[in-house]
């Protein structure tokens, strides 16, 4: 019912276009996926880092940051994790229309949901990045401790462990870190993605 009462003035806003103009940049949401631990958080990390230093207005969205806050009422229920991803699908829109790179590091499990994340984005907007690293690697890297929970049913619903992670089937670039240092692994992304945001 509230719906009726809504009334969108996206129409008499300014567009994308203009502010891309002023920003010099085409507004894009890289978003990377991957196991915990596979490494996208500090891929985005370094590669906002890198686009600053050239001129880039950035904005990075992790899975820990949003959860302290945004979203800081949702569980890791099937349920939740679709609203999860749905709210930062929505903020990371709204980034983009402001022709802001966004950086988005979630591990986004399911094709179904990363079919939503690109929908509400817009294709043309979507960079969809598979940061790609064995389970035994992320457990190997595991400093939170957060794995070896998981094994022992301390921590519910953990992806890779109780629950799902279908591995990406059309990503626009895979990103393998396992014998690659952070910086290889950045470079190739940048390398990729360079023209894709330049104006």
């Amino acid at each position: 019912m509230a719906q009726e009462h809504i009334h969108p003035i996206f129409d008499r806003l300014l567009q994308t276009e203009t502010k891309e103009t002023l920003l010099k940049q085409r507004g894009k949401v890289i978003w990377l996926i991957g196991l915990s631990g596979s490494g996208k958080s500090t891929i985005a990390e370094y590669l906002e880092a890198k686009l600053y230093d050239e001129g880039f207005l950035t904005q990075v969205l992790d899975g820990d940051n949003i959860r302290s806050g945004l979203n800081n009422n949702l569980s890791f229920s099937d349920t939740d994790r679709l609203e999860n991803i749905r709210r930062i699908s929505e903020v990371a829109k709204l980034f983009t229309n402001c022709g802001i790179v966004t950086l988005a590091s979630f591990i986004t499990p399911t094709e179904a949901i990363r079919q939503m994340a690109k929908d509400i984005i817009g294709e043309d907007k979507y960079i969809e990045v598979y940061v790609s690293t064995s389970l035994e690697a992320c457990e190997d890297r595991d400093v939170k401790g957060l794995y070896d929970k998981a094994r022992q049913g301390i921590i519910k619903n953990f992806t890779g462990i109780d629950s799902v992670f279908e591995t990406p089937q059309n990503p626009a670039i895979i990103i393998p870190t396992e014998g690659f240092t952070v910086e290889e692994s950045v470079q190739k992304l940048y390398d990729f993605i360079i023209e894709k945001i330049s104006y």
